[in-house]
């Protein structure tokens, strides 16, 4: 390629790449910590709150249960010298097959928790978006982007939106009346 080539091809990107360059200039950004918001809104606390307390009755629950297979341990290990062997063996692989039913419940109710915040915090979400996406029409931002999982390593303090949203989702009108619950929350 001669050099008159290299230099058309040069001409043409940078007539290119100007304008965009200009329409850069007139995007205003702003950045949210979404997590920081789920824990201090109102809403978010609740459901915190919430899914606390149906954690520890569940654990409250495994406790009791794991308890009572150690105490079966114990009196089995302390017969088994009493025993059959064919009765030992029995009851050693009936309390094998509750300690793995109790591994299960466990996995279970893993499952159960994620399932139940999902729940719980996806109307929150729901609210917390058209807060943002008020702020931003508000302010004439053209993107808001998530400060942890956008990629986000660095952006000044100006262009943080975080307390902006908490506070208005929070002094949202009616809050009270239309706030966030999931459809299988216990009540109150």
């Amino acid at each position: 390629m001669s050099l008159r080539s290299k230099l058309s091809v040069l001409a043409i990107a940078l007539s290119l790449a100007v304008p965009t360059l200009a329409a850069a200039a007139d995007v205003k950004l702003g950045y949210v910590d979404y997590q920081r918001v789920m824990l201090e809104v109102e809403d978010g606390k609740a459901a915190k709150t919430r899914l606390q307390k149906w954690l520890e009755g569940r654990q409250k629950e495994i406790d009791a249960e794991q308890e009572a297979l150690r105490k079966e341990k114990e009196t089995l290990d302390k017969q088994a010298s009493a025993m059959s062997e064919e009765t030992r063996v029995q009851k050693a692989t009936d309390l094998q097959k509750k300690v793995y039913d109790l591994a299960q419940k466990w996995e279970k109710s893993r499952g159960e928790a994620a399932e139940r915040e999902r729940k719980e915090m996806e109307p929150i979400i729901a609210k917390i978006d058209e807060v943002i996406r008020g702020i931003a029409e508000r302010e004439g931002l053209s993107m808001v982007f998530e400060k942890r999982d956008s990629g986000l390593v660095y952006a000044l303090n100006q262009f943080d939106l975080t307390n902006e949203v908490i506070r208005s989702y929070n002094g949202s009108k009616g809050k009270a009346k239309d706030a966030p619950v999931a459809k299988d929350a216990p009540k109150k």
